[in-house]
């Protein structure tokens, strides 16, 4: 007999969209019913955010950022070998899967102050020196977090716009859930996201899609894309 075999102890259920819970046994057990877990590094939760994500990137990032400690205080290394180390061993731990999150302004704020600390703090910029986070920038050549976050999530798109149509990344960007939701304020999604910088640039989900399948043309969008972002700034 071929199927699939589950590990009660380690299955758990997550329900969306709907007050009604099933129980479901395996193998006379019940499976706990949950309303967050955490798959392949990443927390998933019943509301679909990712505040509870980013927390945990941030706690993660911060933990390695002590960890780097005595490189940052050393003078033995340059602060171009520092910067590139922040890049590799705290910004990658960071922005782990960022390219999916749902973001709101207050996630965005506290990412981008978390970012602008860990730079003033290798800078050794400390109060009661004073310096814009845009001039931080500049002195380090790197970005401000919310131009980091539009190029993960615009590089991703590309990725899965060019995979087949019946990719199971493909066909979760272009599906909608079922059921009604509840009444207000529809919540900030992230393909209401894309669409939003989208129309800030005067592009279309049309011109996206036949761009993206030329790389070159595709990567030719993408650096206007960010090029824009930056600029306002």
């Amino acid at each position: 007999m071929i199927g699939l075999k589950i590990n009660a102890k380690k299955t758990k259920l997550m329900f969306l969209n709907t007050e009604k819970h099933p129980a479901i046994f395996v193998e006379g057990k019940q499976l706990e019913t949950v309303e967050s877990f955490n798959y392949l590094g990443s927390c998933i939760t019943t509301e679909g955010g990712a505040e509870r994500d980013i927390k945990i990137r941030i706690g993660k990032a911060r933990s390695a950022f002590i960890r780097l400690g005595n490189i940052w205080k050393t003078t033995a290394f340059s602060k171009k070998t520092k910067l590139r180390l922040y890049n590799s061993c705290v910004l990658s731990v960071l922005l782990y899967g960022s390219e999916c999150w749902r973001m709101t302004d207050k996630d965005i704020n506290r990412l981008s102050s978390f970012h602008n600390t860990c730079l003033r703090k290798i800078m050794k910029i400390f109060w009661p020196d004073k310096i814009s986070n845009k001039d931080l920038h500049e002195m380090t050549n790197t970005k401000d977090m919310e131009t980091l976050l539009i190029q993960k999530r615009w590089r991703w798109l590309g990725h899965v716009i060019r995979k087949s149509s019946d990719d199971m990344t493909k066909v979760a960007l272009r599906w909608t859930p079922e059921g009604k939701r509840k009444r207000g304020r529809p919540k900030t999604t992230w393909r209401r996201t894309v669409e939003n910088e989208l129309k800030e640039r005067g592009y279309t989900w049309g011109t996206v899609k036949r761009t993206a399948n030329n790389r070159e043309e595709w990567r030719k969008l993408f650096l206007a894309l960010c090029a824009t972002r930056h600029s306002k700034d």
